[in-house]
């Protein structure tokens, strides 16, 4: 997997690094061990975001540099260190301040007046699977594989996932993939309108330079009104999802999730069971 970034940094972290070259921004995310969402990759992402500028450029890569995949899901050891301290009476108000954060990061990737393609090899996995449905177009790699594997920790996806799933797929591959928790490969992401192309291994890359050159040719107040047109905003479903994740995670059944994840000797604790 090609780690660095195409061009100089316009903005880097040790989770991530934001570049442009042509016209085309590329936020490569690089935090082992599989871009975690947590506090630090939440901060370098809305310092990414910052200073996107959309008057200069016409497209966003997503993708990752790391062997182990585009990003394992949210950082459940920080979840559970959080819990552990102890619920106080403003517990739940700094969990749903810590939500509104990712949702409107989430939010903001979604509505950027650019086109947005992410690239996908190996692990996508829960809130990595909801950075990724932020996304105009997905290029999977045919090693890459994608799971909402919540459930068996007791809760569903917070991110956004569901509202952003259902308007990409049909509501029968939504239930497949929620309450089983079942990995979907690249050919069958492809199969059910999740991605747009499959391509080998270490290809996706030259894949989505190719694409963001071709819509580069078309005008911007076209391709933007198209963007906004094709793709609004499920702002209604987004705030249900986020309330029924918040009461949900105050169940004893999240805790003893999370414990065993955090206690898990498996290489890959985030692989579904």
């Amino acid at each position: 997997m090609q780690a660095e970034p195409f061009a100089a940094p316009v903005f880097q972290t040790s989770s991530l690094t934001l570049s442009l070259e042509g016209g085309s921004y590329e936020l490569l995310l690089h935090a082992p061990p599989c871009n975690e969402i947590g506090t630090t990759m939440l901060d370098a992402l809305e310092g990414a975001l910052d200073r996107i500028d959309t008057s200069v450029g016409h497209s966003l890569i997503i993708r990752s540099g790391l062997e182990a995949g585009f990003c394992a899901g949210a950082n459940l050891r920080e979840l559970y260190t959080a819990i552990a301290a102890g619920k106080d009476a403003t517990h739940h108000e700094r969990l749903a301040a810590w939500l509104d954060r990712i949702h409107a990061v989430m939010d903001r990737i979604d509505m950027l007046p650019l086109t947005t393609v992410g690239v996908v090899h190996r692990v996508c996995f829960g809130g990595g699977f909801e950075l990724a449905l932020t996304c105009d177009i997905l290029i999977a790699e045919k090693n890459a594989r994608f799971a909402f594997p919540e459930l068996r920790l007791g809760i569903i996806p917070g991110f956004g996932g569901i509202p952003r799933l259902r308007r990409d797929v049909g509501n029968a591959v939504v239930r497949d993939l929620l309450i089983t928790g079942r990995t979907f490969n690249a050919n069958k992401a492809q199969e059910v309108g999740l991605v747009s192309q499959v391509v080998p291994e270490g290809e996706g890359v030259r894949a989505a330079k190719a694409l963001t050159a071709q819509q580069s040719k078309y005008d911007r107040d076209a391709r933007v009104s198209c963007k906004a047109f094709m793709k609004p905003l499920p702002i209604e479903e987004l705030a249900a999802e986020k309330a029924i994740f918040l009461r949900l995670f105050h169940n004893d059944a999240v805790t003893e999730g999370l414990r065993r994840f955090v206690e898990s000797t498996d290489v890959r604790p985030y692989l579904p069971s």
